[in-house]
């Protein structure tokens, strides 16, 4: 094993990707697992996440839980974190990377169920989260958690400002938690730019707005989920540790 794969080597750990049935998520699971993580794969869907999860069990050789929670409905989340546990004794990595943001014809369209339903599965449920994990980390002598944030929380525009705004609060939340579970838990922000998911479809389908929407960017192209993996690889393992409270963008060199 070569220097750079034992900074990454993830053997014997546990990691937990929300949203991990689809997109950015199951790109971060997949990647755990080839690094010799087992790893849960939380969304809403069971059967969309017993699929990644065979996949994965199939590619790696490594174990994979599937298991069903909305990430903002409170009352889930501790299920989810004694799932956890009761399947593996031990919980190393959270990736709270479960998210939405819906789309409405202008401001005066938002409601206040909407705005509810933004902040609770982008902000309140990462909190929440992350607290219950963190907690039992902390516990058993240590642990890594990284909110997958946006650009948006730092470039609001008018399409997405619940969404921004929550996102905004993830950020705050990361630097309190690091402070609060440190020293023996590591938080931090991966804060991601465009990328090709089913978020971004419609965008996708226009290539003028796609294109325009990428050319302030450095490198001038949208994402593949792919390339957001080795930035949560880093945050994840022992390659970041002496990393926490800090934001790392992959954004493709946001303007």
């Amino acid at each position: 094993m070569g220097y750079a794969d034992e900074l990454f080597d993830l053997t014997g750990r546990v990691v937990v990707v929300t949203g991990g049935s689809r997109g950015l998520g199951r790109a971060m699971a997949f990647g755990a697992a080839r690094c010799g993580a087992d790893v849960v794969v939380a969304s809403r869907k069971y059967e969309a996440c017993v699929a990644v999860s065979e996949e994965i069990e199939r590619e790696t050789g490594r174990a994979a839980l599937p298991h069903a929670v909305h990430v903002g409905r409170w009352d889930e989340l501790p299920g989810l974190v004694d799932a956890v546990y009761d399947r593996f004794g031990r919980l190393d990595a959270l990736v709270n990377n479960a998210g939405m943001s819906p789309v409405y014809d202008d401001l005066t369209t938002v409601t206040e169920r909407m705005f509810d339903a933004v902040l609770d599965l982008n902000l309140k449920g990462p909190f929440r989260l992350s607290v219950l994990a963190g907690a039992r980390m902390a516990a058993a002598g240590g642990g890594t958690i990284v909110n997958v944030s946006s650009t948006g929380s730092l470039r609001p525009r008018p399409a997405i400002v619940p969404y921004a705004a929550a996102k905004a609060g993830l950020n705050a939340v990361t630097v309190g938690l690091a402070h609060a579970l440190g020293p023996s838990v590591r938080v931090n922000t991966l804060m991601c730019g465009p990328f090709a998911t089913w978020a971004t479809r419609g965008w996708q389908e226009d290539p003028e707005a796609l294109a325009e929407g990428v050319r302030p960017h450095a490198l001038q192209r949208i994402g593949a989920p792919e390339e957001v993996v080795g930035a949560a690889l880093y945050l994840v393992s022992d390659a970041s540790s002496y990393t926490s409270g800090a934001t790392l963008r992959v954004d493709g060199g946001m303007p």
